[in-house]
């Protein structure tokens, strides 16, 4: 894992493939507590807690690779 301690939500969430702007939208309650648990631990640490939402937030908010 050994992820960046200086890695941002906005960073973690592209290294994801998660598109921020679509989850902010469309969760923007979960998106808040989301980033400001991630702030507020290190980002492995937050992984292990979420480990089992990425994906269907990932599958939800899939980012869109441009060309």
């Amino acid at each position: 894992m050994a992820t960046d301690i200086n890695m941002t939500f906005s960073d973690y969430l592209l290294s994801k493939k998660i598109d921020e702007s679509s989850l902010q939208k469309g969760e923007p309650e979960m998106y808040l507590e989301w980033k400001t648990l991630f702030n507020s631990i290190h980002p492995d640490s937050f992984t292990l807690q979420k480990k089992f939402l990425l994906n269907p937030m990932r599958r939800k908010y899939l980012l869109q690779e441009s060309d």
